[in-house]
């Protein structure tokens, strides 16, 4: 779960105008797609606020936009044209950090790797399965194929994406 050198300096500039409106940055997706690019901020509310069980609001998501306008306006870190979205991360969140895990322990994730795990036909570059722990350096999924469950241990340097399996039973 490694940042690019663009999604760090944007991170970097943008954290504190999304901490001006009393929410939090949950992560950045940055999509250089020719000429006009692609700029995606994730916010949540508060640990404070989260516990007290408020949401990010439409309103929330305008007063960041403004405000992140406001930065790159002045900085200007991105050639050319780009389409600014702000939003929640949602259901189906993508995780940006490896401390982002702790509080999913037990439920499903979506991950895809940067090179193949495992061995013979039993390679792969997409594991679905339950988080069971998560260390300094690597994480460990229980895969359920159709007959017995199967334990993969992935460094975190080599996780492209990471997803949660949003659930109703959750």
């Amino acid at each position: 779960m490694k940042l690019s050198s663009k999604v760090a300096e944007l991170t970097e500039l943008i954290e504190p105008a999304v901490s001006a409106c009393d929410v939090a940055l949950w992560g950045i997706e940055f999509l250089p797609q020719g000429r006009r690019s692609l700029l995606r901020v994730f916010i949540e509310a508060t640990p404070e606020d989260k516990a007290q069980g408020k949401q990010v609001t439409i309103e929330d998501c305008a007063a960041v936009t403004h405000q992140i306008n406001g930065v790159l306006d002045v900085h200007d870190p991105i050639a050319g044209e780009y389409l600014l979205e702000v939003s929640s991360p949602g259901l189906d969140r993508s995780f940006f950090y490896a401390e982002q895990l702790h509080d999913y322990i037990g439920q499903t994730l979506s991950l895809r790797l940067i090179q193949a795990i495992g061995t013979g036909s039993d390679k792969r570059r997409k594991v679905t399965g339950a988080l069971k722990s998560i260390g300094e350096h690597d994480l460990v999924v229980t895969a359920e194929p159709s007959t017995n469950p199967h334990d993969y241990t992935i460094r975190l340097d080599n996780i492209d994406k990471a997803n949660l399996v949003y659930s109703f039973d959750d």
